[in-house]
């Protein structure tokens, strides 16, 4: 139900970065859901997961998004921040090889370049795990050619490995190039919380109620909607090739990686913080109940 004739609330949220797996809280903002909860929501960019989390820890944000794995990093050493609701539900992350690559199993990429992105981030991570949990050890079996985000598809394309681990639109603009996809971890796992919204324990349960009912308005939006939601995109990254980020949104929607809802489970989240564990940048899983408390999500989801 609208309640944009109630006195409207500002709230501001950093993003880590502008990117095209967080579609769902520009959609929420483009058609106006986070409006018509009576939420007048600030976006801003911090460039980096930690900048962005920093920003809730300071107050000079509301909310925060970015991995979960930041914040329970973050909360395990005092910091009084958990999550509200999901944002990404998939491992967003694909390897692509070139075609003349034979890839039958992971064991294929033994004695291969692997370009990857530069660590910490979480395609390195997850890259990084598979090959441990196929019997192969990062630092022996392949050479990792680590570049600063977002540069992957070049130096893949440029002939510095041929293998590559990237994020969308990364994905797409090699493929476009004649390179294959032969392993997307979306598929691989399922269900695993990627991003989601971060906020302060002492948050004003008023504003956080908002933007996840916003969110999840957005979410429903998206998966009757594909056509707008792809305009919407273009929109948000008018310097990208069309076609590029039509395809990105494509197999995002086509595999879970946008969530149907703001719900993150149980499993989700134990995967999804399972890999920092297994590389050693957390210590244990958080109690799941205290950390993803479901007093928002639960009141989201009953919307009609």
């Amino acid at each position: 139900m609208s309640v944009a004739a109630q006195e409207k609330k500002k709230a501001t949220i950093s993003q880590a970065f502008q990117s095209m797996l967080y579609l769902p809280l520009y959609v929420g903002i483009n058609e106006g859901f986070f409006d018509a909860q009576g939420l007048e929501l600030t976006k801003e960019t911090a460039g980096a997961p930690s900048s962005a989390l920093s920003a809730v820890i300071a107050k000079s944000a509301d909310f925060s998004l970015h991995g979960p794995e930041w914040t329970a990093i973050s909360a395990s050493k005092g910091a009084p921040v958990f999550v509200i609701a999901n944002v990404v539900n998939g491992a967003a992350v694909w390897i692509a090889t070139s075609p003349d690559l034979k890839f039958t199993s992971v064991a294929d990429l033994k004695g291969q370049k692997v370009v990857t992105g530069t660590m910490p981030t979480t395609s390195t991570s997850l890259f990084m795990k598979l090959l441990k949990d196929n019997g192969l050890d990062p630092a022996k079996d392949v050479e990792l050619v680590q570049v600063p985000l977002g540069t992957e598809p070049g130096a893949f394309l440029a002939g510095q490995g041929k293998v590559a681990v990237l994020y969308q639109p990364g994905l797409e603009q090699v493929l476009a190039k004649g390179m294959k996809v032969v392993l997307g971890f979306p598929k691989l796992y399922g269900a695993y919380a990627f991003s989601a919204i971060t906020v302060r324990n002492d948050v004003d349960p008023v504003l956080a109620q908002k933007l996840t009912n916003g969110l999840e308005m957005a979410m429903r939006f998206m998966q009757s909607n594909e056509l707008k939601t792809i305009e919407i995109a273009k929109k948000e990254f008018p310097k990208l090739d069309p076609a590029i980020v039509e395809a990105a949104v494509k197999r995002m929607l086509a595999e879970g990686v946008y969530p149907k809802n703001v719900d993150i489970s149980a499993d989700a989240l134990k995967l999804g913080l399972a890999t920092q564990i297994v590389l050693g940048n957390l210590a244990a899983q958080p109690d799941y109940e205290a950390f993803v408390p479901k007093t928002y999500i639960g009141k989201a989801l009953s919307i009609k």
